[in-house]
Order: structure tokens, then C-alpha cells, then sequence
């Protein structure tokens, strides 16, 4: 209870913030978040250390800090490629009859930000908002593969392959070999890297900067994961994936 109340007493004080009051002393956010100026001269002085908040050296008044616009960017960029890709994914789920997902990348691992279920009586479940490890499974090796790759060296540099299943890669060499494959195919492959029983089929989204903003996937189970149904996929993915690149604004070489 005591973690909550304390974030709910950092929440407040960032709402205490606004365009008529970009700048506030610790008292004047004290009075209108009604704590004590030394519980709310502590909050903030924590805040200003995790980039949350910034402090003027001078004035030692407090505005919103740049850790906001990390955040802020990651919002606009899921609410504008969900907006993007339903579409195709309704048309994709429509042609293919298994469970689509879109993931964004959110630090060292992939998010899910949208999802259509499969109709079919046994299927996987791409729980929104499930956070994935960026090395395991087709939507994860797609952000590392079409990274810049200063990026992903300084991603992969960061993080350890541990084994989510028999079948994740977890020799580096063996995943910078995939990689390479996914940039030359322009699409990724899974069987079970981080569910076992489930296959996956994933292309990049990307934005008007030719960035990869997103990753388009369709999964299942692996029995129904052939060799011509992945060779289908792979062709159905990669064109609803450009097509949804292309209402964010990229245009194809």
C-alpha cells in the first residue's frame, strides 16, 4: 500500500503541472497536491534523479523532465500504428485464420499492441500488453534484424540469451546469422523460440524515416505451420506489412 500511495503522490504531482505552469517551487506543488513541502521536496528531488522531473540550477523551480517525451513517443507511435494496421490485420486474419498480433518496441524487449484472435478452436493467445524478450520469436528477431546496427549491437551487448524453450537461439553467432537471413527475406520465422507448440511469421512496419516502428505477426500452433503454409505467410505478411508502412509514410525502394 505504501508503494501505491507513493506513486499516486508522484502521479499527482506531474498533474500538478501545466502550460500556464510549466515551472513550480516545491512549496507552490506542495499546497496543491496537499502534502508536506519535505515528503513532496523528497518526491521531487527523486524525480529530478530518474529524468522525470528537470530542476532550474538559478531559480530551483522543477518542470517536466525529458523522461516525458520518451514516453510520449512511444504513445503517439503505438496510437498511430494501431490506427494503421487494423485494417490489414482484419484482412490478413481474414486470409490466414490464425491469431494476429502487432508489437512495438519498448527498451530491450517487444510489447504486443494490438491483437486479433483466431477463430479456430485451438490457437495462441497474444496477450496485449505482454512484454516479450526482444532474441526470441519471428517479432522480436524482426526489430533486431532491421535495427540500425549501432542499435542492436548496443541492445544485444546489454542483454543474455537465456533459453525461454528448447528452441531459443541462444549462441550469438547462431542469432547474427538469422538475422542476416531476415534482412535478406524481409520477414522473420519462429517454432517454439518462446512458446513451445506455437509458430510464428512476422515483417517489419516501418515509419517515414524508413525506422522500424513496429512488427506485424501471425501465429499459431506449429502442426499447423507447414512449409507451404509458411512459404504463404511469409508473402501475405510482408505485403500488409508494407502496406502499413506505407500509411505511415514510407515509401518502398
Amino acid at each position: 500500500m505504501e508503494k501505491i500511495k507513493t506513486l499516486e503522490r508522484a502521479v499527482n504531482i506531474l498533474d500538478s503541472f501545466s502550460l500556464d505552469k510549466p515551472w513550480q517551487g516545491v512549496r507552490e506543488v506542495a499546497r496543491k497536491v496537499n502534502l508536506a513541502s519535505s515528503t513532496t521536496g523528497r518526491l521531487m528531488a527523486a524525480m529530478k534523479e530518474l529524468g522525470i522531473l528537470n530542476q532550474d540550477p538559478v531559480t530551483h523551480t522543477y518542470s517536466i523532465g525529458s523522461h516525458a517525451l520518451a514516453w510520449a513517443g512511444i504513445y503517439s507511435a503505438v496510437l498511430d500504428v494501431r490506427t494503421a494496421a487494423l485494417p490489414a490485420m482484419v484482412k490478413l486474419q481474414e486470409l490466414t485464420n490464425e491469431t494476429l498480433s502487432l508489437y512495438v518496441m519498448e527498451g530491450n524487449e517487444r510489447v504486443c499492441v494490438e491483437r486479433l484472435e483466431s477463430p479456430q478452436t485451438v490457437r495462441i493467445v497474444a496477450r496485449v500488453g505482454r512484454r516479450i524478450p526482444l532474441y526470441a520469436g519471428s517479432a522480436g528477431k524482426c526489430f533486431l534484424a532491421f535495427l540500425p546496427p549501432d542499435r542492436r549491437e548496443k541492445i544485444l551487448s546489454k542483454i543474455t540469451l537465456k533459453p525461454l524453450t528448447s528452441k531459443t537461439i541462444t549462441n550469438r553467432d547462431e542469432l547474427h546469422q538469422e538475422l542476416e537471413k531476415i534482412r535478406q527475406e524481409g520477414c522473420a520465422v519462429s517454432h517454439g523460440e518462446w512458446i513451445l507448440e506455437a509458430s510464428g511469421v512476422a515483417s517489419p512496419v516501418f515509419n517515414s524515416n524508413g525506422q522500424i516502428v513496429a512488427a506485424l505477426t501471425i501465429s499459431g500452433p506449429s502442426p499447423r505451420f507447414t512449409e507451404e503454409k509458411v512459404r504463404n505467410y511469409k508473402t501475405l505478411v510482408k505485403v500488409k506489412a508494407t502496406e502499413i508502412s506505407m500509411e505511415m509514410g514510407y515509401i518502398p525502394s
